[in-house]
């Protein structure tokens, strides 16, 4: 039997951050339960003003967050605020599979697209590992606005 995975990010501003993983994934930030969201309309908003009117501080509106696959076939991602500052490398990240058909240049050219996109959005770029065939087809290695390290392969 299968089971599904949600993978939890541990963060300083979880609305912040599922916000840069929903554009680098293309995922949606889901609506609050109970709550039929109107064509267009913004989730976040709705769900500040659910947590309004179910009576939460607002000092604890950005305790967690969360983005879905739109398509369903990805893992849910979760963000919960916690109160210390990440200090060392990930001993687990995701690799956000660009390009995985592409090679060589075309593979590269890809990927570089998309470092260019991501740091748009608050990512820093750490290192690029070229390929060297036949096992090692080439990545590039960035971080998150909060310091998570994540490849894009």
């Amino acid at each position: 039997m299968s089971r599904h995975v949600q993978i939890t990010f541990d963060c300083r501003s979880p609305k912040a951050l599922s916000t840069f993983w929903r554009e680098v994934l293309g995922y949606v930030h889901p609506g609050p339960p109970g709550v039929d969201l109107p064509e267009g309309a913004d989730p976040l908003k709705a769900w500040d003003e659910f947590l309004e009117r179910i009576g939460v501080p607002e000092s604890e509106r950005d305790d967690r967050s969360a983005i879905e696959d739109p398509e369903g076939r990805g893992p849910r991602l979760f963000f919960q605020r916690v109160p210390e500052n990440k200090v060392v490398k990930n001993r687990v990240h995701l690799d956000v599979r660009v390009a995985p058909e592409l090679r060589g240049e075309e593979r590269m050219a890809a990927l570089e697209a998309e470092c260019a996109r991501i740091v748009a959005l608050g990512a820093t770029r750490l290192g690029r590992t070229d390929p060297a065939p036949p096992l090692e087809t080439g990545f590039i290695v960035v971080t998150d606005p909060e310091g998570n390290e994540f490849c894009l392969d």
